[in-house]
């Protein structure tokens, strides 16, 4: 009979693990570290701009190659972006090799959310590092497939959440974990955004439940959910309603939602998030701490750089113009894209660093999930009438 205590097996086995995963990490740097990195897109869309810039803008990274399901247009967009190699599917990416043999370092996915499984497990079983665009996918399975998937091939798996880039919500983070607001005791996260009826209708997926996961939460929200729970902490449980007021002769999705959640923390938030209104008001995601001190983040008009525009401690209150007149409040996604490139290109080099090093970039897998958990539970919670405990 054997002798030993209850888990050290497991534990024996999970040393083990951990010791072949460093082991083909410590591989992976020293394959990457002294060389060009070389990068593959998939995904031709709209944000591909914004991949192929914020790589561009690194040293000793070259982006090689473009597939897209639609091989005409991956050749359209690569000659008028000047990449060599445009290829009709993941597989031929993947599958590229240049005159010296090597192929692709990593992959930056910009596919239609619920293709991002298939892709990135593609592409962690060819040993190629993946930058996935949010959301990680419109399902939690998914997720968590894609998570196990990347970590048993011991590839680098970051998800792109730019907005945590954001000086000002950098600011916000070191406040907390310097003390400076105290332990979040209260949230606010307001989405109140504006959409043209021809932003859904303009295509055939954008606003469906099996191409598109979502509305308003899925597509717009997801980011400042993302923000949200960064400052708060762990969600425990939520509560939500969503609703269709004003699009829903275009899409089948929620045009609407508000939430309330409750963090492991004792903290308690509220969120609302709409693509239904006229004019847009932009965004605010607003902490106060156990110090009674409380800081806003916020990003209006839509795609310009998020600013602190509430700053109240103690007895005194900094605060800007939240909506300035002087602005337009309703912004095209060409607009709100471009202007996002220079926060593309902060976490594209975040990401880059930890695959030459072998670290953890700024928003993993696991980390993208919980915004991911968060708003399904509020599809969820409407859906029953019931809040959904974590």
């Amino acid at each position: 009979m054997s002798t030993a205590r209850p888990g050290t097996q497991n534990r024996t086995q999970h040393r083990a693990q951990n010791r072949t995963q460093h082991r083909a990490q410590n591989r992976t740097q020293h394959r990457t570290q002294n060389r060009t990195l070389r990068v593959g897109i998939a995904g031709g869309g709209a944000i591909f701009r914004n991949h192929l810039e914020a790589y561009r803008a690194l040293q000793d990274v070259e982006v090689v190659a473009l597939c897209d399901i639609d091989a005409e247009r991956a050749g359209a967009v690569a000659a008028a972006h000047g990449i060599q190699h445009a290829f009709g599917s993941v597989t031929d990416l993947l599958a590229w090799r240049g005159a010296d043999g090597r192929g692709i370092d990593l992959i930056s996915v910009c596919t239609p959310h619920p293709t991002h499984e298939a892709v990135v497990t593609e592409a962690a079983a060819a040993g190629v590092h993946v930058l996935c665009e949010k959301p990680i996918a419109i399902d939690l399975e998914a997720a968590e497939r894609m998570v196990v998937a990347c970590r048993e091939a011991s590839v680098t798996f970051g998800v792109l959440f730019q907005r945590r880039f954001w000086p000002a919500a950098q600011r916000i983070r070191a406040a907390i974990d310097d003390g400076t607001l105290g332990t979040p005791i209260l949230g606010h996260c307001s989405v109140l955004l504006h959409r043209e009826p021809e932003y859904y209708s303009a295509t055939d997926w954008r606003g469906t439940w099996a191409s598109d996961g979502g509305g308003v939460l899925m597509t717009q929200g997801i980011h400042y959910i993302d923000l949200l729970q960064w400052f708060m902490g762990e969600v425990v449980e939520v509560h939500g309603h969503m609703a269709t007021f004003v699009h829903g002769d275009h899409i089948e999705v929620e045009d609407s939602a508000v939430a309330t959640l409750r963090f492991a923390s004792g903290a308690i938030a509220t969120v609302q998030a709409s693509t239904a209104v006229t004019p847009s008001l932009g965004v605010q995601v607003r902490v106060t701490g156990s110090t009674g001190a409380t800081a806003q983040v916020t990003e209006f008009p839509e795609g310009t750089d998020g600013r602190v525009d509430i700053w109240a401690a103690g007895d005194s209150v900094g605060a800007q113009e939240t909506w300035p007149s002087s602005l337009n409040p309703n912004v095209d996604l060409a607009a709100i894209n471009g202007a996002l490139i220079p926060w593309h290109r902060a976490q594209v080099a975040d990401f880059v660093d930890a695959v030459r090093t072998g670290g953890t970039p700024a928003v993993t897998g696991e980390e993208a999930t919980k915004s991911l958990r968060i708003l399904l539970a509020v599809y969820e919670s409407s859906r029953t009438g019931k809040p959904v405990v974590f």
